[in-house]
Formats: structure tokens, C-alpha cells, sequence
């Protein structure tokens, strides 16, 4: 039997019920801060050593795993495995295969090198941060900070992970599983649910702060962190765009429109908002919509109270007045919604077009041609994700190169974002900063760059000399000028200054 699995080095566990987590913060903060010493001395190949035992233990409990994501949301199992653990899974072998060249140092040769820093020889290493803060979401709790977790690890930190509202089950299942597979006890910590935990955890000082969440609280929670200059990374809110082209398969595009609806009861924060679709298939688009969604039963449907909706109701009822119409869903009497929500005809100043909508909630708008709808799809603070969809994958390229997001898919949406190859990030209101892939990984350390100068010429110790300001100028136009006529001036005057130069130092001596 392998030794690792009879681990009884559980992960330090804080309890929702703590009185003070001011005082629960600092002493997870402490044993985090001496774990985290011992680990990053722990070669990258030893750290991966324990993830592959981990990605194991996970593969082996996959269904644990999802079951405690998917109960506490009322989602089916099937859906939290395969957008969660397999995913999951995949991000740790991808850092198994990967991570150790990632991480590694990188020496810089001669190529390219100045010339006047000849005999220097440079390094450039990756150092981790040493405390990483991972605040949660509610929506994905398994997939989105789990990836986190395991990046921050593997480049060597420790990890306070604050769990988002009903994310304690899987987040508490992970970090046994992550004990079991030998990590060092008091690497890996997890916080309470409240927000206050979250504050008083970021009271304690971590070194880097990675958040998952709104817009709106991600601002709360740079205010905190500004007085300290910690640096953070912020996945925030988006407001999707989808472009519809003239040429687009509406059978692809309809099935992945309300793909986007029903993932996680549309609490994805990648589900396209709005859908910018050419004037000359808008009504068909509209029709299959209406057919596929209409005729849908099941847990796709949902109705939320008038309390629960009390954001939204205004932004519908104004694209409402505006001229919009449903597609599917209702405004009941009571204030309550129907859900999915699909309005089609709204037009562009509608407000419903720039706000983070965090449900199963799609605006339609009809767009002229190609120009108009790459302008509406920007006109948007948010730069989440877009997705655009057409038959001409040049033309498409094209529009991609001009959309203002961190992630376009052609053809596509969200399910090309779990690659664990890819980081993930987003533009204006929608974050800064990328976790997943290499660029995630390297982001949770800092480069130190060390130099060893072996030569013994060292001219920029000694006074300044008449002359200086010729030989200076000379070797700049030598090389950066432009011409051979002007280069080989300065190689001649670069010549005749050193030799006036030694000569008058050989007459010194």
C-alpha cells in the first residue's frame, strides 16, 4: 500500500463557527508562513511527485468529489465531473508534464547581449510568493479555485483558500485529498465562508491575493489590499458577447446559445449575455431559439422569486419599453421570474447590454453587418470572454483580432476555455492578471534576476574623461544609426578616440 494515502496530516481546517477569525486568520497565516519555508526549498520534481499521487487520488474519488460540488448548488453530479473534475484533472497533469520547464531558470548567452556588458552573465530565476489568499466563487468552487490551489503549490507557495458561498464541501474534500497525498501539514488552510473571513485573511498579509468573483466586490477588495501594494490577480464579471454572422450554421449556433443558458443554471460567468446577430438571419435565429427553448422541461427551467430578481426586473422592464420582446421566459404578476430569459429586438442603449448579469439571462440585437457588430460587442466595460460564429474562419480570425476580451472562441463557447494549455483572464472591468496555463503558473511567482560579472574591466567605475561624450555618441550611432556611410563615420571616430585615449594614458605611464 502506498504510505502517502495513510497520511493523517489533514489540512489545518477553520470552522465557520470560529468567534474571532482575525485570530483564526493569523494562526493559519503562521503555520502557512513555516510550512510554506520548508516547501519551497522542496525541489519542483519532489512537488510534482505528491500532485501526481494527488491527480490519482482524485481520478480514483471523482464521484465524491462531484457529488460534494454538485449537492450543495442542486446541480446533477455528471455536470460538476465533467466541468470540474475532468478539467481538474487535466490541469494537474498538465502541470506534471509541464511545470518543472515552466519554473525552471533561464540563463542568457551572448546573443544579444550589449557590448559593453561583455564578461557579464545573467540568470533569471522564478522565487514563489509565499502566501497566496484564494477567495473563491459559489459558482464552480471545485474547478476554478482548485486549479489555483494546485498552481500555487506546484510553484512552490502555501495557500489560504476562502471558499465562496456553498463551496466549503468541495474545497474541504480537495484539501483532504491533497493531505492524503503527503503535502506538508499547514500548507493549505481553509477559511470560512462569511466575508469576513476573507477581510480578516487579508488583515494576516498574504503575499498575493488571486479572486474570483464580481466586479463590485473585486473593487472592495482591491481597497484592502491597496494600502499594502499586495499584488492580486482579479478574474471578475462578465457580459459576454456573441457575434452572429449572416454565413453562421444557426443549427451549431443554436445548440451552443442555449448550451450557454443552461450550464449551471447560467451561473457562468462566460454565458453569452448578448448576441449580436446579422439582420438577415435575426428572425430565423429567433424562431429556432424560441422552438428549442420553449419546448424544453426539466431542470433547464426555473422560476426565482421577485426578492432574488429584484436587480434584474428593471433592466428587463426597460429594454421592455424600449421595444425588446420575449423570446422565452416571463415577468410573473408577483414580481417572480421565469427563467431562462430570452429577449430579442433590444435595442443598443438598453441597459441591459453594459451590466453583469449573473444568470440565464440572453439579450438578442440585430446588427447591420460586420462593422456594427464588432462596435456593440466593445461598447461594453466588461471584456470577459466573446464568442463569434461563421461559416468564413478568415473573416472570423479578423473580428477576433478586434474584440476587446481575454478569451474569443469561433465557432464555440466556453468549453475550449478548460484546455489546461490556456490561461484565463479578462480585459477592462472583467479583471487583470491570468491564472491556468503556463502564464498562470508564472504568475504566481516573481522573477529575480541574478548577475556575475567575471571580467575585470569595469570603465563605468572610473571618473569621467574628455572625450567621453565622442565615444558615447560614436558607439550609439555605430549601433543604432542607420546607413553604412554613417556607421562606418562612427566606427572610424570610435577608433581614433580610443587610440587618442591609450596613447595619452601610455604617455601618463
Amino acid at each position: 500500500m502506498n504510505p502517502r494515502r495513510q497520511s493523517v496530516n489533514l489540512p489545518l481546517v477553520l470552522r465557520e463557527e470560529d468567534v474571532d477569525p482575525v485570530a483564526d486568520s493569523a494562526r493559519a497565516m503562521s503555520a502557512a508562513r513555516l510550512a510554506q519555508t520548508r516547501w519551497a526549498q522542496r525541489p519542483v520534481k519532489g512537488r510534482l511527485d505528491l500532485l501526481r499521487e494527488l491527480r490519482r487520488l482524485i481520478a480514483e474519488n471523482a464521484h465524491e468529489l462531484a457529488a460534494a460540488s454538485a449537492m450543495e448548488r442542486s446541480r446533477p453530479v455528471v455536470e460538476s465531473l465533467t466541468a470540474e473534475v475532468l478539467p481538474l484533472v487535466e490541469a494537474c497533469r498538465f502541470l506534471e508534464r509541464n511545470a518543472e520547464r515552466i519554473l525552471g531558470s533561464r540563463r542568457l548567452g551572448r546573443n544579444q547581449r550589449p557590448l559593453w556588458l561583455a564578461g557579464v552573465q545573467s540568470e533569471i530565476l522564478r522565487e514563489p510568493f509565499g502566501v497566496v489568499l484564494i477567495i473563491g466563487p459559489g459558482n464552480y468552487p471545485l474547478f476554478l479555485p482548485g486549479i489555483q490551489l494546485l498552481q500555487a503549490l506546484v510553484a512552490g507557495n502555501a495557500v489560504l483558500l476562502k471558499p465562496g458561498v456553498g463551496g466549503s464541501a468541495p474545497s474541504r474534500a480537495l484539501l483532504n485529498f491533497i493531505a492524503r497525498a503527503g503535502f506538508p501539514s499547514g500548507l493549505a488552510a481553509l477559511l470560512g465562508e462569511a466575508p469576513e473571513a476573507a477581510r480578516a485573511a487579508i488583515l494576516a498579509g498574504p503575499d498575493k491575493v488571486l479572486f474570483t468573483g464580481s466586479g463590485a466586490t473585486g473593487e472592495k477588495i482591491l481597497a484592502q489590499l491597496a494600502p499594502q501594494l499586495t499584488p492580486s490577480t482579479m478574474e471578475l464579471s462578465g457580459c459576454d458577447a456573441a457575434i452572429v454572422r449572416a454565413d453562421a450554421d444557426l443549427d451549431l449556433t443554436t445548440q451552443a446559445l442555449a448550451f450557454g443558458l443552461r450550464l449551471n443554471d447560467g451561473a457562468t460567468c462566460m454565458s453569452p449575455k448578448r448576441v449580436f446577430v446579422a439582420r438577415s438571419v435575426a428572425t430565423e435565429l429567433e424562431g429556432r431559439l424560441s422552438h428549442w427553448l420553449n419546448a424544453e422541461t426539466g431542470p433547464g427551467r426555473q422560476i426565482r422569486t421577485a426578492a432574488a430578481t429584484e436587480n434584474l426586473r428593471p433592466l428587463l422592464a426597460e429594454a421592455l419599453a424600449l421595444g425588446a420582446h420575449f423570446i422565452t421566459g416571463e415577468i410573473r404578476a408577483d414580481g417572480s421570474l421565469d427563467l431562462p430569459v430570452v429577449l430579442a429586438g433590444v435595442p443598443p442603449r438598453a441597459r441591459l447590454l453594459r451590466e453583469d448579469v449573473f444568470g440565464p439571462v440572453m439579450a438578442i440585437v440585430t446588427v447591420a453587418d460586420d462593422h456594427e457588430a464588432l462596435l456593440r460587442a466593445n461598447d461594453c466595460a466588461f471584456g470577459l470572454a466573446a464568442s463569434i460564429f461563421t461559416r468564413d474562419e478568415i473573416t472570423g480570425r479578423a473580428l477576433a483580432d478586434r474584440i476587446n476580451a481575454g478569451v474569443v472562441t469561433i465557432n464555440d463557447l466556453i468549453l475550449p476555455t478548460a484546455d489546461a494549455r490556456l490561461p484565463f483572464g479578462g480585459q477592462k472591468r472583467s479583471g487583470f492578471g491570468v491564472t491556468r496555463g503556463a502564464e498562470g503558473l508564472l504568475e504566481l511567482t516573481r522573477p529575480k534576476v541574478v548577475t556575475v560579472t567575471r571580467s575585470r574591466f569595469r570603465p563605468a567605475f572610473q571618473p569621467p574623461q574628455a572625450g567621453d561624450e565622442v565615444l558615447f555618441e560614436a558607439y550609439l550611432n555605430l549601433t543604432q544609426g542607420r546607413g553604412f556611410k554613417s556607421r562606418s563615420r562612427s566606427l572610424l571616430s570610435l577608433i581614433r578616440t580610443l587610440l587618442t585615449r591609450a596613447r595619452s594614458q601610455f604617455r601618463k605611464s
